[in-house]
């Protein structure tokens, strides 16, 4: 994939289909390390299962006999010398507490690191095609010219809206701006009348 945020968008797919009613994305990046994590309370994998989950000829679907998802995901981790893991346990093994954890490591001063991409978009995506599950999204950038902090749920917008679907195009709208208004930071135009 081109952009990390395709790989973002795949793998939480995954959590929707896996029954997940919450699914946390966090990004943080500080100076030249990035690191993702893409947590769901699904259904969670079997054991046989996640052993064979960063295998590509691997896939529980029946629509197609590969699954690209985590061992693209894995390989764009690796070629920057990072890494990533994937922690699952599932319903049948806790029906209280079950789920899927993916984390990975990037490089970003690597000339194999893959660039992030629009993440607003991923965002959005999400929960217009998937306005009754909940997302929680921060991303944290850390290096020397800048402190940003971009945070979204989708509960607490939910409480907001009392009943208004997530997935109208003025609620979608509004995420977007509010998203992209975090990442501009504070407005540094204003001007000085004294």
């Amino acid at each position: 994939m081109k952009e990390l945020s395709l790989n973002i968008l795949d793998i939480t797919e995954n959590s929707v289909k896996a029954g997940a009613s919450l699914t946390s994305i966090i990004i943080d990046e500080e100076n030249n390390v990035l690191k993702l994590t893409i947590q769901d309370n699904g259904s969670g994998m079997s054991e046989e299962i996640l052993k064979g989950v960063t295998d590509p000829f691997y896939t529980t679907r029946t629509t197609r006999k590969v699954g690209m998802g985590l061992p693209l995901l894995k390989l764009a981790a690796e070629q920057t010398g990072g890494s990533m893991t994937v922690e699952s346990v599932s319903i049948v093994d806790d029906p209280l507490s079950h789920g899927t954890k993916v984390e990975a490591m990037f490089y970003q001063d690597s000339i194999d690191a893959t660039p992030l991409g629009d993440v607003v978009s991923t965002i959005c995506t999400l929960i217009q095609g998937h306005p009754d599950t909940d997302f929680y999204f921060r991303h944290r950038i850390l290096n020397q010219d800048k402190d940003i902090l971009v945070e979204m749920d989708t509960r607490q917008i939910r409480e907001v809206l009392d009943g208004v679907p997530l997935n109208e195009y003025e609620v979608i709208k509004w995420i977007e701006e509010y998203l992209n208004e975090q990442y501009a930071g504070p407005d540094d135009t204003e001007q000085d009348v004294t």
